[in-house]
């Protein structure tokens, strides 16, 4: 037992069989299924020209104004509320960080808290394009977002809050388009 490779694979047998790694048993128990994503809603948040704040700790930040907008699809509709923003940094990479912030008001009146993460980015003249205010194809960068929803639990709109999202967008001149897909 000189093999230090060999005295560490032994002593962690049992730490393997403990946490049911390496024992037949395991071979029966089923993989996780891999999650699929249903189309919940589509968001159409209408926004003003960025305010832009400069280099600030060598990334560029930005604050975009969001005025409203709509929501609708099969699992929610209603209006996206004037008032919020989305907070960009932009890397000398040319990858902007995104965390944005806003209210979303259901056709039945409940308030939805928005608070949504991503990144946009693609090659640098689709995304000079983009920041001259352009209408750029969506399949030529890449741009997705992780929202998470705050509303009540006991509201008709709970399901949101115990429910993983994902977005496929898109930046327009005056609007982004986030199409919303719940995690199954």
């Amino acid at each position: 037992m000189h093999d230090p490779e060999r005295r560490g694979l032994i002593k962690a047998m049992p730490i393997m069989a403990m946490a049911g790694l390496g024992s037949a048993g395991s071979a029966a128990l089923a993989a996780p299924a891999a999650p699929a994503l249903e189309f919940a809603f589509r968001l159409q948040v209408l926004i003003a020209p960025p305010q832009d704040m400069g280099l600030v700790d060598g990334i560029r930040r930005r604050v975009i104004p969001i005025t409203g907008g709509t929501a609708e699809g099969p699992r929610l509709a209603g209006r996206v509320l004037p008032g919020g923003g989305d907070w960009q940094g932009i890397g000398p990479d040319g990858i902007a960080r995104i965390e944005a912030r806003y209210t979303i008001e259901a056709e039945d009146g409940t308030l939805i808290g928005v608070t949504n993460p991503g990144m946009r980015h693609g090659p640098p003249r689709i995304i000079a394009d983009i920041a001259a205010g352009k209408d750029v194809d969506p399949a030529l960068y890449y741009f997705r977002t992780t929202p998470r929803f705050d509303v009540a639990a006991d509201s008709r709109h709970g399901w949101m809050a115990r429910t993983i999202f994902l977005c496929s967008a898109a930046r327009y001149r005056d609007h982004v388009r986030l199409d919303v897909f719940s995690v199954a």
